[in-house]
């Protein structure tokens, strides 16, 4: 190993102290000079002259940095190489070679070689090879910590489900990720259900686990915006296109997209979108050239997709393409053995977040949880203790804490004769005007101020909910308000 003008060098490739490598080489004298180069360099080093002894040393060391000569006496490099990615698929592997050809650092690089060189090795290339790649392998080690940490919010496990419907609907949805290789699912259910967290379980619970788990909220993005960040635009594709940019698809390869609210997809985009969902590929928005994609594609909707395609603002042809394994999630309502737990579930949550000790729910409180309809369903329930537990100062929290006005509130009654849900009328009579604004004020609640999928929770159009907003004043002087947010 060439080692002119190292010694001046040297603090310029300085890495941190105690940092375990492991050199598989079959050469002695070469072995022992690196090793001895690489100690003074702050490394620190373990030999191995077969894959045998490599293998062994692998499982007792657990290097952070692998050193690997591809000609051994008992066999090829590349098979350890593979072994190493498929069992540590965050370890730094650089890969060197006498032999070294275009094929070969190929091959290489395709299994997972971080980088490739030749003998004979000059000191400085091989410093900077190993530094970069110990750079690449902590880049990786933290997003495998991150995904960890992702996955530990998406487990099956952790999905409350003591009724009966959800039971089942959790059973179809592990034979999906155990028994199936259905790379397109639809998640159906009301708003607030929980269909995001169910996508996120089936992702995390699946082999496309330590891929990209990409979430779009159709009726979230203007539709101008919608198609680049779903397919990536080439530069110069329109005016602010100042760069090439990859969308969601791309950046997914290999993981999942999960399209949330896919009943508000604009008309336009539906068909290059059943493009995607039969042939996995597509082109960015100015390109020309077909970009293909391995990717689980979960659309989730609240509304009635059949009614959709019926109205026309749904393509037919996509409706039966997603709905090849269609799970619905059931309402709160019909899941009353889960109210409770959900609560109690919240609770422990928001002792956590809040730095609170609640130590339970009173029974007036879980008297009223269970009386009161859940119009915007989980992600209600979970509003309502969060916003219990930030006002209340008791130790318990009772039915007053919860804000849970049963009086005022227009409660849901069997379906009517024509099917779907009606509105009871008290013998005493109402205030209409007054039950609207109280109606909106909930749906905007619900969606986060969302005003598209407030409008869709109401059964009415944007303008329309946005023109009682401005009635109600809710829009002066808000900014958010005025861009659509």
């Amino acid at each position: 190993m060439e080692a002119a003008g190292c010694a001046r060098r040297q603090g310029r490739y300085q890495v941190s102290a105690n940092v375990r490598m492991l050199i598989v080489e079959d050469e002695e004298i070469v072995r022992s000079t690196m090793r001895a180069y690489l100690e003074h360099n702050g490394f620190v080093v373990a030999e191995a002259d077969t894959l045998a002894a490599a293998r062994v040393s692998m499982r007792e060391q657990r290097p952070s940095l692998v050193l690997l000569d591809l000609q051994l006496p008992d066999g090829d490099g590349l098979d350890l190489l593979t072994t190493i990615k498929k069992d540590w698929p965050e370890m730094p592997v650089v890969v060197m070679t006498g032999h070294g050809s275009i094929e070969t650092a190929v091959t290489a690089m395709r299994r997972g070689a971080d980088n490739f060189i030749q003998k004979p090795l000059h000191s400085d290339q091989l410093l900077v090879s190993l530094r970069q790649a110990l750079k690449t392998g902590e880049l990786r080690r933290r997003v495998a910590e991150d995904v960890q940490r992702t996955a530990a919010r998406y487990r099956f496990e952790d999905i409350v489900a003591d009724s009966p419907s959800m039971h089942a609907v959790i059973k179809q949805a592990r034979i999906v990720v155990a028994e199936s290789r259905a790379t397109t699912l639809l998640l159906l259910g009301e708003t607030g259900t929980g269909k995001g967290l169910l996508a996120g379980a089936i992702h995390y619970a699946s082999t496309r686990a330590r891929e990209p788990f990409q979430k779009v909220i159709c009726s979230a993005i203007p539709e101008s915006l919608l198609e680049a960040e779903l397919f990536g635009h080439e530069r110069g594709a329109f005016t602010d296109a100042k760069q090439q940019r990859r969308g969601v698809f791309e950046a997914a390869d290999r993981g999942t997209v999960f399209l949330d609210e896919i009943g508000d997809m604009p008309v336009a985009l539906q068909s290059k979108l059943l493009g995607i969902l039969e042939d996995r590929s597509f082109r960015r928005i100015g390109g020309s050239s077909l970009i293909e994609v391995d990717v689980r594609i979960i659309a989730a909707t609240h509304r009635d997709l059949q009614k959709a395609v019926a109205d026309g603002s749904f393509r037919e042809d996509l409706y039966y393409r997603l709905n090849v394994v269609p799970l619905t999630i059931p309402p709160l309502r019909e899941r009353h053995d889960d109210i409770l737990p959900l609560a109690r579930s919240f609770v422990e949550e928001f002792n956590r977040g809040l730095g609170r000790r609640v130590g339970g729910i009173a029974d007036d409180a879980e008297a009223r949880l269970l009386e009161y309809p859940w119009p915007g369903n989980v992600r209600e329930l979970r509003n309502v203790i969060e916003r219990a537990m930030l006002f209340s100062s008791c130790e318990t929290l009772s039915a007053a804490d919860l804000f849970l006005d049963m009086g005022t509130r227009p409660q849901p009654v069997a379906p009517a004769p024509g099917g779907g849900a009606r509105l009871a009328l008290p013998r005493e009579g109402l205030n209409l005007e007054e039950h609207e604004r109280d109606l909106v004020r909930q749906a905007m609640e619900f969606t986060g101020d969302n005003q598209s999928r407030a409008a869709a929770l109401l059964g009415i159009s944007r303008d329309q909910i946005r023109y009682r907003l401005e009635k109600m004043g809710a829009l002066r002087g808000s900014s958010r308000a005025r861009r659509g947010q």
